[in-house]
C-alpha cells in the first residue's frame, strides 16, 4: 500500500505548502491553509476508448483546418453564449449563485437537446429531478439520469450507456479513487476534473460542469479548474428577479462579449428573444431623470434605461452611489460637467441605476448616463422618443463609437424617433426613418435636449 503523504493546500487559489501558515504567501488570504491527507494510486483508465495516435510536429502550413461541427442545444441563448453550439470533445463550466437556476438550465438543456444525455447528479435524488422534468415544457426520450458522486461508477455507465453529452451537477461533489481525500476538496476537484477532461478529448464527448462558487463570488476550488476546462460560464442575477443573464468569461470556441438573457417563470426559463422590451419600463407619464442608451453586447444591440436622481446633500460630504455602472466613471463624467460645463454638481448628492439589474460596460452609455443627471438636476424631462449613443471625452467632447448603424436601426426597430449621436461618426444622411442628431460636445447636447 502506498504511503500516505500530508499537503498542505490553500483553499483560495490552490498553492500546496509543506506547512502550516496563517497567511498563504501566493494569494494573501487568511486562515485558508488546510490539511490534506493525499495517497496517489496506480493511474488506471476508467472509461475504454481508441486513443489517439502519438502525436508528431508538423508544419503549421501542412496543418488542414475545418470549421467545428458543433452541436445544437436548441437554446438560441445558450448557442450565442457558446459560439453556436457545444463542441465536440470540449469541457464547459457553469457557476453561479445557489438557486440561481444553474441546474435547472441544464435539465432544461438536456430535455430540449435532441441527442441522447446523460444527467449526473450528486446533489439531488432522480424523484426530485423527475419532479423538475415534469414542470418543463420540453421533453427528451433520451434523456437518462443517474445519481452517483463516485466517477469510476460513472464512467462505468458511461462506457455502458455511450451518451452524446455528459452534464455533472455538481463537480464538487464528485470523488475518485486516484486520490485519497474528502469531497470537495481541492485535490479532489482537480482530479476529477482532469478526469473528465481526458474522458472528453478521448471521446469527442461534450461535458458540461456546474460548479458552486465562494462567498467573494468566485468558482470554488482550484484557479486552476478554469484554466483547464474550454468555456467558462457565469449565470448571473438577483433571486428576487425574474431576469437571469448568461455570460461567457472564457471561450476558446467563440466570443466572450455575448451575453444570454433569461425569464424564470413556473415551466423553467424562457429565452428573451427581445431583451430591449424587457430594459424600457412603461412609464404614464414623463418624468425627469430618464434617458435611453442605444448599447452593444456582444454582437446584439440592446436599448437600457438610464435613471438618475440629483439632489443636494444633506450631509458635508456628497454621496455617489450607482447600480449597474462603474462608479470611477461616474465621478469622472460628474467632473467633466463641473470643470467644462460649468454645471455645480460638485454639493450634490448623485445616484445612478441603470434598469434591469444588468451591467454595463460599454462606453456608450455616456451621453445618456450625462443627460440623465442634467435632466434630474434641472429637473427638465428628456424626449421619452429619443436616445444617446456616444461616448464623452475628459474635454467635454462627443466620441464616437463603434458598429453605430445597428444601434440606430435597433432603436428605430423599436419606434423611437430620435438619436443623439457624435458628429465624428460616419454614416450615410437619408438612409434611416428616425431623426439622427450629430453633436459634437456636452454644450451641443445641453443646447439642443434641454434648449
Amino acid at each position: 500500500m502506498a504511503k500516505s503523504q500530508s499537503v498542505y493546500i490553500c483553499q483560495s487559489c490552490g498553492s500546496q505548502h509543506g506547512k502550516w501558515m496563517g497567511q498563504c504567501n501566493k494569494c494573501g488570504e487568511w486562515n485558508t491553509i488546510i490539511e490534506e491527507i493525499v495517497q496517489k494510486k496506480a493511474p488506471r483508465d476508467t472509461w475504454k476508448a481508441p486513443v489517439r495516435d502519438t502525436s508528431k510536429p508538423v508544419l503549421l502550413e501542412e496543418v488542414s483546418f475545418k470549421e467545428e461541427e458543433r452541436l445544437i442545444t436548441h437554446d438560441g441563448e445558450l448557442d450565442r453564449v457558446l459560439g453556436g453550439g457545444l463542441v465536440p470533445g470540449s469541457l464547459v463550466l457553469l457557476g453561479g449563485e445557489p438557486g440561481i437556476g444553474k441546474s435547472t438550465l441544464m435539465l432544461q438543456l438536456s430535455q430540449r437537446i435532441k441527442n441522447k444525455v446523460l444527467y449526473v447528479s450528486g446533489e439531488e435524488s432522480d424523484k426530485q429531478i423527475k419532479m423538475r422534468a415534469d414542470r418543463l415544457s420540453d421533453k427528451n426520450p433520451q434523456n437518462y439520469v443517474l445519481t452517483e458522486t463516485h466517477t469510476q461508477k460513472i464512467f462505468k455507465h458511461i462506457n455502458e450507456l455511450t451518451p452524446e453529452v455528459v452534464i455533472i451537477d455538481s463537480i464538487q461533489t464528485l470523488h475518485t479513487d486516484s486520490i485519497e481525500a474528502m469531497p470537495g476538496s481541492i485535490s479532489q476537484i482537480r482530479e476529477c476534473a482532469a478526469e473528465l477532461l481526458t474522458f472528453a478529448k478521448r471521446t469527442s464527448t461534450p461535458v458540461i460542469l456546474i460548479g458552486h462558487i465562494n462567498k467573494d463570488g468566485q468558482l470554488a476550488g482550484p484557479k486552476v479548474l478554469e484554466h483547464m476546462v474550454d468555456v467558462v460560464l457565469q449565470f448571473e442575477g438577483d433571486q428576487h428577479h425574474i431576469y437571469r443573464l448568461l455570460r461567457a468569461h472564457k471561450n476558446r470556441f467563440g466570443s466572450t462579449a455575448e451575453l444570454g438573457i433569461y425569464e424564470m417563470n413556473s415551466k423553467g426559463l424562457r429565452e428573451v428573444l427581445n431583451p430591449s422590451e424587457i430594459l424600457l419600463s412603461k412609464k404614464d407619464e414623463a418624468l425627469s431623470g430618464i434617458s435611453v442608451a442605444a448599447m452593444l453586447e456582444g454582437m446584439r444591440p440592446m436599448l437600457i434605461e438610464i435613471q438618475a436622481l440629483v439632489s443636494t446633500a444633506v450631509y458635508g460630504t456628497p454621496q455617489r452611489s450607482c447600480t449597474g455602472f462603474d462608479a470611477r466613471r461616474l465621478n469622472m463624467l460628474l467632473a467633466v460637467l463641473e470643470k467644462r460645463c460649468g454645471f455645480r454638481l460638485g454639493s450634490k448628492d448623485v445616484f445612478l441605476n441603470i434598469t434591469g439589474g444588468i451591467k454595463v460596460d460599454d462606453p456608450a452609455i455616456d451621453l445618456a448616463v450625462v443627460s440623465a443627471i442634467l435632466s434630474s438636476n434641472e429637473d427638465i424631462t428628456v424626449n421619452d422618443k429619443a436616445c444617446f449613443a456616444g461616448e464623452v471625452g475628459l474635454a467635454g467632447e462627443i466620441r464616437a463609437v463603434n458598429r453605430i448603424e445597428q444601434r440606430i436601426l435597433e432603436a428605430e426597430k423599436l419606434g423611437f424617433e430620435e438619436i443623439y449621436i457624435s458628429k465624428y461618426n460616419k454614416i450615410t444622411p437619408g438612409r434611416y426613418a428616425i431623426q439622427v442628431h450629430l453633436v459634437g460636445k456636452i454644450e451641443d447636447l445641453v443646447s439642443e435636449v434641454f434648449g
